[in-house]
């Protein structure tokens, strides 16, 4: 039996040993883990530490608010991640707020729009008709007219978060025929009557914009009158449905852009508070907790986070603005000119960046930054054609203040119009003017100053040219951005064989 003095002597003894083991080290005897670890040099008390699990000794922090350095980059994230459901949430806040609309009634411009439609890239050349719906109320009914001489619709009906659930008219599920929408809330499992075109929606919240398309020699007034052939009332009312509300702001501000600041995030607040969360999207909802903002909860931020979430607001408009500004060459219409398509879709040619390894956020901010209500697919040939100038002929960016010309050729290849109108760069939307012009369409030509071939010139800029007024888009000293609609473009528009001319400086 070892006794107390024994086991003591023991223990000295492998004391002893460790000691000479690290007198041996010092004498060439180095295990070669210990070698790598600490090199050839003599023992330091760093040796006797963990490799890694701090920074190097001369780190230093880099910020003195951690609390608002995290507050405010998920705030700058979550406002990119939800750029298309805030741009068109803010239609519907519009219409309820401003119009003083409800929920299924329809607004319907008598004609064209004007600047008072403060809307992102809006045309001004075919009359818009626009409605929402809430589904937390129960199915809701939209019926459509048929197509033919008196008219037809083109336009989508999208979801809260922008995507679109179901095109319209002749390029729609009703093949042009008209016919009865129906669309469900989310995990509705009741009854679909016979005879309607059901549409799941993966949201409560829905909206629709089409645009009233003209029949062959028919006019503004026909197109409003066959819009107002539209209905849209709960499927409970099918029955008996209420007569329809009609709104017509063609003389009313219709503010639907996004007001930047903490109002960008009390809107998305009322947006995910409400509708169902993918599961794509849970990670971004557990940086929303930290700001304050949860599903089904009150928006209750505290200070730090509503400071943080106002400078993030603002910075993520900067920041597009600056994407813009380096607009990637790859992504030019053609090679030598410096117009981008409105329509920048997804590599599946979608507009939802949601592939199965990521959701590419910049890229989808960016689309919906500048544009609103994209089709479902973009395929090869688009019935229509958007051409955004984002530079002059020398590649410089145009500037506010400056006059600029665009040779628009006498054969234009569309078998429909073309059209061109000059939004402020900074909104992207029409600019306010004196003479309350934004647009010139081939359907002006009969009143504009022509070319010798038969072309025209067109001149932007704060003022016009001596007898080139026919011809002008004033500016107002905004920089602008200019936009050639092209509509029913032909085979050499969209395989690029013909080319624009590019927007030359002129002073």
């Amino acid at each position: 039996m070892m006794t107390g003095m024994d086991f003591t002597r023991r223990a000295l003894f492998r004391v002893a040993a460790g000691t000479a083991a690290l007198v041996g080290l010092g004498q060439g005897v180095r295990p070669a883990g210990a070698q790598a670890l600490r090199g050839a040099g003599p023992l330091t008390n760093r040796d006797f530490e963990p490799l890694g699990g701090q920074p190097p000794q001369d780190a230093r922090r880099s910020v003195e608010d951690f609390d608002y350095q995290v507050k405010y980059q998920r705030a700058f994230e979550a406002a990119l991640w939800a750029m298309p459901a805030l741009a068109i949430y803010r239609f519907r806040a519009a219409a309820l707020e401003d119009l003083g609309l409800r929920d299924n009634d329809i607004i319907a411009y008598s004609g064209v729009a004007t600047a008072k439609l403060e809307a992102t890239t809006a045309n001004a050349s075919t009359p818009y008709i626009t409605a929402f719906t809430d589904l937390q109320n129960g199915p809701t009914v939209l019926e459509i007219p048929p197509a033919g001489e008196e008219g037809s619709l083109y336009g989508q009906v999208v979801d809260a978060w922008q995507y679109t659930i179901a095109d319209v008219g002749p390029a729609g599920l009703d093949e042009g025929r008209g016919g009865k929408y129906l669309f469900t809330p989310p995990g509705y499992d009741g009854e679909i009557p016979e005879g309607y075109l059901h549409v799941p929606s993966p949201n409560y919240r829905v909206a629709f914009a089409f645009r009233s398309v003209r029949g062959p020699g028919m006019s503004e007034a026909d197109a409003y009158a066959y819009a107002k052939r539209l209905r849209m009332y709960a499927l409970s009312e099918a029955a008996t449905p209420p007569e329809q509300v009609f709104f017509d702001p063609i003389d009313t501000r219709y503010p639907t852009m996004p007001i930047w600041g903490l109002r960008h995030f009390e809107n998305l607040h009322a947006i995910v508070t409400v509708e169902p969360i993918k599961p794509e999207d849970m990670f971004v909802m557990g940086m929303l907790a930290t700001l304050g903002i949860r599903h089904g909860e009150p928006f209750a931020p505290d200070p730090v986070a509503e400071r943080a979430m106002i400078q993030a607001s603002y910075d993520v408009w900067f920041y597009m603005q600056e994407w813009f500004d380096n607009f990637p060459k790859d992504k030019m219409f053609w090679e030598d000119r410096h117009y981008a398509s409105l329509l920048q879709a997804d590599e599946n040619n979608t507009f939802t960046w949601t592939y199965e390894d990521r959701v590419d956020t910049i890229e989808r901010a960016a689309e919906y930054f500048w544009c609103t209500y994209m089709p479902k697919v973009l395929t090869d040939n688009p019935a229509t054609q958007y051409l955004m100038a984002m530079a002059d002929a020398t590649g410089a960016r145009l500037e506010g203040g400056r006059t600029y010309r665009l040779d628009v050729p006498a054969e234009m290849p569309v078998d429909q119009f073309w059209a061109l109108t000059v939004y402020d760069r900074a909104t992207m939307g029409f600019i306010y003017t004196a003479q309350g012009r934004t647009t010139l369409s081939s359907y002006d030509l009969d009143g504009m100053v022509k070319n010798a071939d038969g072309g025209v010139t067109i001149w932007i800029g704060p003022d016009a040219p001596d007898g080139q007024e026919s011809n002008w888009i004033p500016t107002a000293g905004k920089r602008p951005l200019p936009a050639m609609r092209l509509y029913g473009p032909r085979p050499e528009l969209n395989d690029r064989s013909f080319k624009m001319p590019d927007f030359e400086p002129v002073d």
